[in-house]
């Protein structure tokens, strides 16, 4: 897998990958998360793509999208959001390969730590998370919206 700054040319597949990884909800309008990331720290904004044969075999290979990752830093605390692995591509690390390049990326910006947020009950996901080194945090999340979508 490739792993390089999100493109305008993305948005589509990055908000379909979205959609099939059940990462979307209806008060969250994928579309503007993009635009609000664009305009924040868009280097941090990351997508792994893949060279995939057509099915026929009769054209040149097609880089297909796969993975996302989101990150940011206020200088104290980094997140991720949107981190995301095609069903079709996942267990061969690439959910490891991306969450480390934006590591990679926070660390590289002097950020001291990381977090995210799993809904409740998404046990595939705390498993991953487990894997990949990241622990529960003994916090209580409070949200308010401040645009609504």
């Amino acid at each position: 897998m490739q792993i390089r700054p999100f493109a305008p040319a993305d948005t589509e597949a990055v908000v379909a990958l979205w959609h099939e990884c059940g990462l979307t909800r209806p008060w969250n309008d994928p579309h503007r998360d993009i635009e609000r990331k664009l305009a924040v720290q868009p280097e941090l904004f990351l997508v792994g793509t893949e060279l995939v044969q057509p099915v026929d075999r009769t054209g040149s290979p097609e880089e297909v999208l796969v993975a996302t990752a989101m990150a940011g830093h206020e200088g104290h605390r980094g997140w991720l959001w949107y981190v995301a692995v095609a069903p079709g591509h996942r267990g061969g690390g690439r959910a490891r390969q991306i969450v480390a390049e934006a590591e990679r990326l926070l660390l590289e910006a002097g950020c001291p730590k990381v977090q995210l947020m799993v809904r409740s009950g998404n046990d595939t996901a705390e498993a991953t998370w487990g894997s990949l080194g990241y622990e529960p945090s003994d916090v209580v999340v409070y949200g308010k919206r401040l645009i609504e979508d």
